[in-house]
Order: C-alpha cells, then sequence, then structure tokens
C-alpha cells in the first residue's frame, strides 16, 4: 500500500509543522573541479516548501509560525521526519526545532 508521492506541494502540514528542503551544496570546488556525489556535505540550509497554520496553546492563544513560504532556513544536523517525493526527499520539522532564519540580502 505504499504509494510515492510526485510532488512536495501534495503535503500540507498541520499544527506547527514545516516542511522544507535542504539546499543542495556545490558538487564542484572553486577550481571547477567535479566532485563525486557522496563526496558532497549536505548542508543544513533548507528552502521553506509550506508552513502549517499553527496551534492554540493552553490559554487559547493562536501561536503563528516564526517563518514564511521562501524563506531560507537553518536547520538541525538530526531530527525532522524524511519524507521521499520522486528522486528528492523533503523534511518536516516542528516550528521550534528550526535553529534560524537565513537573511540572504545581508
Amino acid at each position: 500500500m505504499s504509494s510515492v508521492l510526485k510532488s512536495a506541494s501534495s503535503i500540507v502540514p498541520l499544527l506547527d509543522r514545516i516542511l522544507v528542503q535542504r539546499v543542495k551544496a556545490q558538487a564542484k570546488t572553486a577550481s571547477g573541479i567535479l566532485l563525486p556525489e557522496k563526496n558532497v556535505e549536505k548542508l543544513n540550509q533548507a528552502k521553506v516548501l509550506a508552513v502549517g497554520p499553527g496551534f492554540t496553546d493552553s490559554n487559547g492563544n493562536k501561536v503563528l509560525p516564526n517563518v514564511a513560504v521562501g524563506e531560507t532556513v537553518l536547520i538541525p544536523s538530526f531530527g525532522g521526519s524524511t519524507i521521499k517525493v520522486g528522486d528528492d526527499e523533503v523534511i518536516l520539522f516542528r516550528d521550534s526545532e528550526i535553529l534560524a532564519k537565513i537573511n540572504e540580502s545581508a
């Protein structure tokens, strides 16, 4: 009963969950040498693909996620729920697990 997801857009995060895709590291050195895929280090940067609507805390206050679709974030090395989408992988984190936003204009 396993079905392969064809698109990350078919995944809709619930509550305070954030769907991200790792930014791919350069497979080429500064001098132009191509590196084998197994030697390319995984980056802890990811692009936000989808954001859940938030949740209501025990006091009845609405808690919204701190990130928005399209932002680049810093994610932990471990954790999250990895989901296979075609040949790619996306990762589902809770909002509180996201380490930081990366300001690309700075």
